[in-house]
């Protein structure tokens, strides 16, 4: 069946599927829950489970990124947020949880207008430093040249370069543009690198040395990229046409292996078990862990697309606080929404379906079925 569909007579689209259109289907073997291993390896890092907290102000301060990264997944800090504008950003924090709606965005323009301090990223990383963990802060490509030394001198293990779509091949004719292939070349530091959504993009970016490719455009559920801009791109469809090129440039690259990371669109645990299944290696969770009594948003999400000085593509939008950041990844749950216990229901799945590693879910059946919750 061709995936081919005709908008009209001049001009073809490609069929593309979300999360929730997608579902697994079990095998003829099970397993016992607690025979499953959940844990990830990404480059001389180990974690217990193969997710990663977004870096956004709404999700991850220096504390609660310790705090996650202490209970197995791995803390990234935005390094552009406000925790490196401000000396202490709680009354900011504080002020965003409270604006009226119809201010919200014009607000956080102004509240992200304050210039980032060299000194402010260099304390934030010590604190994470200082706690033993790995450290792990994001820059977008547009200030990775500005500020990627002050990270590497505060101490950063490992480099996320997120911008809501990144690409290789970036072309500008008023600055220099980002060398990602030169630039990761020379750095000590694994890179992850993303977002992205096709094959060709994901390819490109596997080729400039990056670790880890991000994978969709992230914030999915603060994000009003389609319809500011008219971009999407469905999240299941992107994540296998990355894998598809994983395994390529494991060919091409004589067995160098990339993590594809899926960021966006993974709001429940049976998201992040989709998203696994067509091919990612682990997920970063933002709404998710929005939901956390611990994260600073307090019961608000939002992402550096909501800041934008001249063309803001997403929004401060309300999600439901559901429990402790430990209590969202290990349960127990009291809710059958997939709010609560990830890790949990990962397992139970891996169980189910009768694969021991998160990698070998990969392998799992799955069939189009569109979900429409009643």
């Amino acid at each position: 069946m061709s995936n081919e569909v005709e908008i009209g007579r001049g001009k073809q689209a490609r069929r593309a599927y979300s999360l929730d259109d997608i579902a697994l289907v079990p095998a003829r073997r099970t397993r016992d829950h607690e025979d499953v291993n959940v844990s990830w390896q990404f480059d001389a890092y180990h974690f217990d489970i193969p997710i990663i907290a977004a870096p956004m102000d709404s999700v991850m301060t220096p504390t609660t990124a310790i705090g996650f990264s202490n209970l197995g997944g791995l803390g990234v800090i935005d390094l552009e947020g406000v925790w490196t504008r401000y000396e202490d950003p709680q009354a900011i924090l504080d002020e965003i949880a409270q604006l009226p709606a119809w201010d919200s965005t014009k607000r956080l323009q102004q509240i992200y207008r304050e210039p980032i301090r060299d000194e402010l990223i260099a304390l934030r990383l010590e604190q994470m430093r200082e706690a033993g963990v790995v450290v792990a802060g994001r820059l977008s490509p547009q200030r990775v040249l500005r500020y990627w030394r002050t990270a590497i001198e505060a101490g950063l293990d490992l480099f996320v370069i997120r911008g809501s779509t990144v690409s290789a091949e970036h072309v500008s004719s008023r600055r220099e543009p980002l060398n990602l292939k030169r630039f990761i070349y020379e750095l000590d530091v694994p890179v992850i690198v993303g977002g992205v959504a096709t094959y060709p993009g994901a390819l490109h970016l596997m080729r400039t040395g990056a670790a880890g490719v991000l994978v969709g455009f992230g914030g999915g559920a603060a994000h009003s990229t389609r319809q500011s801009l008219g971009i999407h791109a469905p999240i299941a469809t992107a994540i296998a046409d990355a894998a598809a090129a994983r395994r390529d440039y494991l060919d091409e690259s004589g067995g160098r292996y990339v993590h594809v990371i899926a960021d966006g669109g993974v709001g429940r645990s049976g998201d992040m078990i989709k998203a696994i299944a067509c091919g990612a290696d682990a997920v970063m969770l933002g709404a998710a862990l929005a939901r956390s009594a611990d994260a600073p948003g307090r019961g608000w999400h939002w992402g550096s697309e909501a800041t934008h000085p001249e063309m803001p593509r997403g929004h401060r939008a309300r999600v439901e606080t559901v429990g402790s950041l430990k209590r969202i990844l290990y349960g127990p749950s009291v809710r059958d929404d997939g709010y609560l216990n990830f890790v949990g229901a990962l397992r139970r799945t891996m169980a189910t379906t009768g694969y021991a590693e998160v990698k070998d879910l990969q392998r799992v059946n799955v069939v189009v079925s569109p979900y429409h919750p009643e």
